[in-house]
């Protein structure tokens, strides 16, 4: 079976002109005109390289030509491919994909015979909140032993690196199964391996409980990009594949540069000179953001 591990450091991604213009000519119309509606450049570098892991995924894993690709989204927002129904593999095994983008990357992760979902989050400070009123927001979002391991972490800093790793986990989870923003965060509890996380090295002993009851149906990768952005990547079983008792080791991102996130594409449009106009009249990013919660509360599956 195959695993599929790619990021792509959009934050510090400065598109040319024919960079974006071509960009926008390989992906479907309704996406070029979603990532047209972003106010700000950041978002919407963020979400043109998520269209392009994805379609540059169905190109290159499923055997399936850059212009054939219909990609669509479940009522849940979870992306799916539509079309072409026929898929030559490899493998009988089929392809489940997820992608996020949050913080500096667009991230994309894929496997075969199995359910998969992904969630990237930034360590970032709250914007106009204090850590302990942060954390008072948040509360229902947690269980008890969660609020523990979070709050025991040391300095607001480690506490805040705690709190974006246990979100990440519950994001990858629900964007896995697909149920969007109508699941009650405290139906998952995690705990955590006492390993630390570490960049090039990934991690999965975490193990999580559904209801309250241990749930071995269900693996989760841990990893960092960079010390400031943490990954996580559910997989879980299906109907045909239960999960092994022994797991091959977990491949790390490959950090792909914008060369190589365009190297199968094909133009599916004529140039828009007006897109790249509209582009660069965006800020960048807010000045300030207004509060970082804004950033993580629970989306649709991207």
């Amino acid at each position: 079976m195959g695993s599929v591990r790619w990021a792509f450091r959009c934050g510090s991604w400065t598109p040319t002109r024919s960079e974006w213009l071509f960009a926008a000519r390989c992906i479907q119309r309704e996406e070029k005109d979603r990532v047209g509606q972003f106010v700000f450049a950041n978002d919407a570098k963020s979400a043109m390289a998520g269209r392009l892991l994805l379609r540059k995924f169905v190109c290159e894993k499923m055997g399936i030509p850059w212009s054939q690709i219909r990609l669509e989204r479940t009522a849940k927002g979870k992306p799916y491919l539509a079309a072409p129904v026929q898929v030559s593999s490899d493998s009988d095994w089929a392809w489940s994909f997820n992608i996020s983008h949050q913080g500096d990357y667009a991230v994309l992760a894929a496997e075969q015979g199995m359910e998969i979902g992904v969630d990237v989050m930034k360590n970032t400070m709250p914007g106009s909140s204090s850590v302990p009123e942060f954390f008072r927001i948040m509360t229902r979002q947690f269980t008890a032993h969660e609020w523990s391991a979070i709050q025991s972490a040391g300095s607001e800093h480690q506490q805040l690196a705690v709190f974006y790793r246990h979100w990440a986990l519950k994001e990858s989870f629900i964007k896995a199964i697909g149920t969007g923003l109508g699941f009650n965060l405290q139906r998952v509890e995690f705990h955590l391996p006492p390993e630390p996380l570490a960049q090039g090295r990934v991690l999965q002993q975490t193990k999580m409980l559904l209801d309250e009851e241990p749930d071995d149906d269900w693996i989760f990768e841990e990893s960092l990009l960079d010390v400031d952005h943490h990954v996580a990547v559910a997989l879980g079983s299906t109907d045909k594949t239960p999960l092994p008792s022994a797991l091959p080791p977990s491949p790390a991102f490959t950090l792909l540069s914008f060369t190589e996130l365009i190297a199968s594409a094909s133009p599916l449009a004529e140039e828009d000179p007006a897109y790249w106009v509209s582009f660069r009249m965006k800020a960048e990013a807010p000045q300030r953001q207004k509060n970082t919660l804004t950033s993580i509360q629970p989306p649709a599956s991207h």
